[in-house]
């Protein structure tokens, strides 16, 4: 073993292992016989990928044959141009490169390495005396360096720490992706209030088995919260499986969810497992509950009391266990006072209920999402876009999109096929979208122009009718107090009485209702 131990600088440390197999050598000193170096014995040591680029031969092969005998993985390279295919196959954790190499040197190969792989850490060997040099290449990216001639002690413990190094970028990039999902559940974009705190209640409804029902316009995303809540859940390895209800007659419906036996009715062939039987230790998710027939109401809740159920035309009992997550886009409490539905059938699925926002309550979120669907599209189609021009974003974040993320989402697609330049313009879009502005005959104040009392009243009133007068529910949107919201309807009512006294008086009938 060279005795002479080299001076050598670090920075931090690097990766976990990964076993050890296959490989052809290492690095060197320079017109220096390292076979009398030996390894250090009865150290444990964490195994891991290392690709060893050095020029001189014998000592390539004599560091790679040391390396592996302490349980690394190598693949050996003679030259920069011979190395990048290897980080190719090997993904190594650690690059050991000499310096001074001909054609690519090991600052080039480096750089060409962190390219495709940024956490990947790289550690420089270089001639004894050249610590300048050495220095110059940490500047630009490696790990640390080690001197030639190798000492295989030395050598060893600066593995060790650009292996903990490269553990460390990779937590670190893991824990920067989680941040970059924390606005993000399941494909759901959004950074609005209104929308953390659809998430938060995705998280906080998932762990359970409760029933719950979703609520929202039509094209707001009440599938994808039913997923994502599937996903977040215990039963995230069993099945999620969807129905929706309006799109089947009754009897259709029926044989859907239960299944039906042979010569149940015409054209039954045989039998067959319904939804319930299907979905058995996962998810059922029923999108528009509202438009089930009092008939399937009835065998609807039937099962969410008893869990079981029996197919069409059959007598066998039929135990399963699923959860119910239903989402309707109807007032399911006017439904039920109005005798549509039943109200033991409503409690029992509205356990907890998610509010999904329509497109116009969370405009902050249109940017985000047009650049997520442009992404999409613009792959999909083969284009190459930048994004929006600030003109086509405006008249996007103008529109008010009663077809919400669905519409948007159609709306980029035709904008991102019929783009003609780098990034997607106003004239782009569809035209019913760029005539569109924020208008005072529709009740919406002008901006600018608009004092922030005007604002925060459209607020007020807006979120109102969406909520059916309920204050609580408006304040939860809003993320004011109940009372703030009392107050302003005062004020209101005492500057208009005719036009805000019956809204103020229905949301304080809603909320004494709700309370009682």
């Amino acid at each position: 073993m060279s005795t002479n131990l080299q001076q050598h600088t670090s920075l931090e440390g690097a990766p976990e292992p990964a076993p050890a197999n296959d490989g052809a050598a290492g690095g060197g000193a320079a017109s220096h016989d390292n076979s009398g170096i030996k390894p250090t014995e009865d150290k444990p040591r964490s195994h891991g990928r290392i690709l060893v680029v050095d020029d001189e031969t014998n000592a390539r092969n004599a560091l790679a044959e040391l390396l592996r005998d302490e349980g690394y993985t190598v693949e050996t390279a003679p030259d920069g141009f011979k190395a990048l295919p290897k980080l190719e196959e090997l993904q190594p954790d650690v690059l050991l490169t000499d310096l001074k190499m001909p054609g690519m040197d090991g600052i080039e190969l480096m750089q060409k390495a962190q390219n495709t792989d940024a956490e990947l850490v790289t550690v420089v060997m270089t001639a004894h005396g050249a610590v300048d040099t050495a220095v110059s290449a940490m500047r630009q990216g490696a790990s640390d360096y080690i001197s030639k001639p190798i000492n295989f002690e030395e050598l060893a413990i600066v593995l060790e720490r650009a292996l903990e190094r490269r553990r460390l970028r990779l937590e670190a990039g893991q824990l920067r992706q989680r941040l970059k999902q924390r606005d993000r559940i399941e494909n759901i974009v959004g950074a609005s209030p209104p929308m953390a705190r659809v998430f938060e209640s995705i998280l906080q409804v998932a762990a359970s088995r409760a029933s719950v029902l979703i609520t929202g316009e039509s094209g707001t995303g009440k599938e994808l919260v039913a997923a994502a809540i599937h996903q977040h859940s215990p039963r995230a390895a069993g099945p999620f499986v969807k129905l929706h209800c309006a799109a089947l007659a009754e009897t259709l419906l029926e044989s859907e969810l239960f299944g039906h036996e042979k010569g149940a009715f015409t054209g039954a062939m045989g039998r067959r497992d319904g939804r319930f039987q299907q979905a058995d230790g996962g998810t059922l998710f029923l999108d528009e509950i509202g438009e089930i027939t009092p008939a399937i109401q009835v065998k609807l809740l039937r099962f969410l009391q008893q869990r079981e159920f029996e197919r069409v035309g059959g007598n066998q009992t039929i135990k399963v266990d699923v959860r119910i997550v239903a989402a309707t886009h109807r007032d399911l409490a006017q439904e039920v006072r109005e005798g549509r539905f039943r109200e033991d059938l409503f409690y029992r699925l509205n356990v907890v209920t998610i509010d999904t926002p329509p497109l116009r309550a969370r405009v902050s979120d249109i940017p985000l999402l047009a650049t997520r669907f442009l992404q999409r599209f613009a792959a999909e189609n083969g284009k190459e876009l930048r994004g929006f021009s600030d003109e086509a974003l405006q008249r996007l974040t103008q529109y008010t999109w009663p077809g919400n993320v669905r519409e948007l989402e159609n709306a980029v697609e035709r904008a991102v096929v019929v783009c003609r330049h780098h990034e997607v313009r106003a004239q782009d879009l569809s035209p019913h979208i760029v005539k569109t502005t924020t208008r005072p005959e529709d009740g919406l104040p002008v901006v600018p122009g608009a004092s922030l009392a005007e604002l925060e009243r459209h607020a007020i009133l807006k979120t109102l009718e969406h909520t059916g007068g309920s204050t609580s529910r408006a304040a939860e949107i809003l993320g004011i107090s109940p009372r703030t919201i009392q107050y302003r309807l005062h004020e209101y009512a005492d500057a208009r009485p005719q036009q805000h006294g019956r809204r103020a008086a229905k949301a304080q009938q809603n909320d004494t209702r709700n309370e009682s």
